[in-house]
């Protein structure tokens, strides 16, 4: 089989601009939004519209997207997504208006939907040897996941010395290297596409869209009926989605995918595993803040080691499969994750960094060694010309494993919380006041109701996070030992 030489690694360089784009996009935002808040006055609905729109059309396109690029060429997608996300990025920093913001990151969303999934497949087609896809799909994660944790400081640095459409601004410079440079990728296509499924690709969207709308709803602990009817719908739409995908010929999502060895195991394994990063995560990031009371670059600089670690366990993880068999190294990377959430679970009150950074580092170096090699397991499963389709997949799987995380572990969290805050509510605390804290945190602090209740609400919110933790750990080690049993870890 042929090796990958220069050019094919050079091609790999090409296509990490847009994966590090788009991981930093996801989380630069945050620091920007009080100072686009103060400027542009959106209401509080708006706001919330600003941070999660992008995600919805994100989720909802993945899939059609992937099926797309195989259909009329993952180079071509790639770049015309390059021109899609370098406008829609431009619109925002230029937004003169809240609704003009909202449009902006929806379009920067469904753009984001069109970059991701030929990043996979096309690394598919550069490499053909099994031990260098591995290891170029290792580096792919590496690069996903440090773009996610410099987010945050790169949009502190860019705050501190511009105005708040830099973060969006940013993106343009990127998107031009990349469409003068990628041209020299190879293009595929499926030889035999069929006719595009336009109908199941607005099922899919119609699915995805309430449903991370109710899972966004469940994070923020409103189960109104709205949020129920959403999930209800979604699952709905899903349902006529599955089916047809079973009865047409040609499909979108080819089902029969799942039947091969290892496809379905890996998927799982890393939704799962993104599950309980996520939404313990949720917790971490606040607690840094209102907990220990860090400023928000501080804070960012304290995941560091996470980030470090995932992209060592990425990059090390694949190697490792020179002398182990992947769903060995999956499985202990499940386990490992696991160890680092019980050490999560120790912080107390008092700043800790032993066990800050060791568990960063345990829990960095499971995920990161996880999400390397389910990736790859899952687009080399696929057969060539259906790399784009499975790569969107994984892709859409890991962003509801996402959006979940956050809603069930953080569910979970917020209730302890307000158990634990309302077992040690101070005694001269007004009734309406304690109702106000124990909703979240920040009530809580915000109010000037004495020491005794900040310290209270403190104490509850490590509660809370000590049980998503170990809630995390429960699902890691649960999942990590069906992984390593599953044909005695032989998932490919």
């Amino acid at each position: 089989m042929k090796k990958a030489g220069p050019r094919e690694w050079a091609g790999l360089a090409i296509l990490m601009l847009p994966v590090l784009l788009i991981s930093v996009t996801v989380t630069v935002l945050f620091f920007a939004l009080p100072s686009l808040t103060a400027e542009l006055e959106p209401s509080g609905a708006q706001q919330l519209w600003i941070v999660d729109v992008y995600a919805f059309l994100l989720a909802g396109l993945l899939i059609p997207m992937g099926h797309l690029g195989d259909r009329i060429g993952r180079r071509r997608l790639l770049l015309l997504g390059a021109v899609a996300f370098g406008l829609a990025s431009a619109a925002a920093a230029f937004a003169s208006s809240a609704e003009l913001l909202i449009l902006a990151r929806a379009l920067q969303g469904a753009a984001a939907a069109t970059l991701m999934p030929p990043t996979l497949a096309l690394i598919r087609v550069l490499f053909a040897d099994p031990r260098q896809l591995r290891m170029a799909i290792a580096v792919w994660a590496a690069v996903f996941t440090l773009g996610s944790v410099a987010g945050p400081v790169a949009g502190g640095w860019l705050l501190e010395h511009f105005w708040w459409g830099s973060v969006f601004l940013i993106n343009v410079p990127i998107m031009l290297v990349l469409l003068v440079l990628g041209p020299l990728l190879p293009e595929y296509r499926d030889p035999a596409p069929g006719r595009f499924d336009l109908a199941g690709g607005v099922l899919v969207l119609l699915a995805a869209l309430p449903l991370v709308y109710a899972v966004k709803k469940a994070a923020g602990q409103d189960f109104s009926v709205t949020m129920w009817a959403a999930a209800a719908a979604g699952l709905v739409f899903a349902a006529l989605f599955l089916r047809r995908q079973r009865t047409r010929p040609g499909p979108m999502l080819d089902l029969a995918l799942f039947r091969r060895p290892g496809f379905g195991l890996s998927l799982a394994t890393a939704t799962l595993a993104v599950f309980a990063l996520i939404g313990t995560f949720y917790f971490l990031t606040q607690y840094l803040m209102s907990v220990l009371g860090m400023r928000p670059i501080a804070a960012g600089l304290m995941i560091v080691p996470a980030a470090v670690s995932a992209a060592a366990g990425s990059v090390l993880g694949a190697g490792l499969t020179r002398w182990l068999r992947p769903g060995h190294v999956m499985g202990s990377g499940m386990v490992l994750g696991a160890a680092g959430f019980l050490l999560i679970a120790g912080l107390g009150t008092e700043e800790n960094l032993p066990l800050l950074f060791g568990g960063q580092i345990l829990l960095g170096w499971g995920i990161g060694s996880v999400q390397a090699l389910a990736s790859g397991l899952v687009v080399s499963t696929a057969p060539p010309e259906k790399a784009g389709s499975a790569s969107g997949l994984f892709e859409s799987a890991t962003e509801f494993g996402q959006a979940f995380g956050a809603a069930v572990l953080g569910s979970i969290g917020m209730a302890v919380y307000r158990a634990a805050l309302t077992a040690t509510m101070p005694p001269d605390v007004p009734a309406e006041l304690a109702a106000v804290a124990r909703e979240t945190l920040g009530g809580a602090l915000a109010l000037d109701a004495g020491t005794a209740l900040a310290t209270a609400a403190r104490a509850a919110y490590v509660d809370g996070m000590r049980t998503a933790a170990l809630a995390g750990a429960v699902v890691m080690v649960t999942m990590g030992v069906l992984v390593l049993r599953a044909r005695s870890g032989r998932v490919c």
